[in-house]
């Protein structure tokens, strides 16, 4: 198999370096844990107990009509590989955290310890997932959506879950810290929601063809222009 080339890879990436916060709650399976906009001096929590069970009925949506192969790219400890292998998906997770990558393995899960800028070994998939605002990688969601364009088989579909506010639009400097005191280095973050998706997707050759919300949560689903 080909490997595709990287667009460029983020020098920085989420919740690494300093005392690891997102490493130790990965490692106790615990959370919350904060998202810091250190621009605004405002945070919000995620919890990673919820990135370390199965998948919730919202989660699923995002795997209806999926066809393999399947992306999943941050996939932290890999409930959403889980939940694709069990739907009889060819699935593959990367994310850039040693501490996610080794827990997922351990619990037989196929992920790779690599960014999505990395080589990877396959040149077309059928769905690329970027679950749990992973569309904020790097902090520019145009050059996140470039690359799997590169990736993406011609009848293949990204998935995007987005934020909230379909307002939202903000690349800002972030952290991660915990209740112990425990902070992550800086690196770049992304806050996307429908409206900006929508912009960012065009610039990289996709179209939005869907998009739904389950709860509190909102997703769309990405297309190529030239289909």
């Amino acid at each position: 198999m080909s490997l595709a080339q990287p667009v460029r890879r983020p020098t920085t990436t989420f919740g690494s370096g300093g005392r690891e916060p997102y490493a130790a709650a990965l490692q106790a399976d615990t959370g919350p844990l904060q998202l810091v906009d250190l621009e605004r001096e405002t945070w919000s929590s995620f919890d990673v107990g919820r990135w370390c069970a199965d998948a919730d009925a919202a989660d699923l949506t995002m795997l209806l009509g999926a066809t393999g192969p399947v992306l999943d790219v941050g996939c932290g400890p890999g409930r959403m590989v889980r939940a694709a292998l069990d739907l009889g998906l060819s699935t593959l997770g990367v994310d850039v955290s040693p501490a996610a990558a080794r827990l997922a393995r351990r619990n037989g899960l196929p992920v790779l310890e690599r960014s999505i800028f990395d080589p990877l070994p396959h040149g077309e998939w059928s769905t690329i997932l970027l679950a749990d605002g992973n569309i904020g990688i790097g902090g520019d969601p145009i050059a996140l959506l470039q690359r799997c364009v590169e990736l993406l088989a011609a009848d293949g579909a990204v998935i995007v879950e987005v934020a909230g506010d379909p307002s939202a639009d903000r690349v800002y400097r972030a952290q991660v810290r915990d209740g112990a005191g425990r902070v992550s280095e800086e690196f770049p973050w992304a806050e996307v929601g429908i409206h900006a998706l929508d912009t960012a997707a065009v610039l990289a050759g996709l179209q939005r063809v869907q998009s739904w919300s389950t709860g509190e949560r909102r997703f769309a689903r990405l297309e190529l222009t030239t289909r």
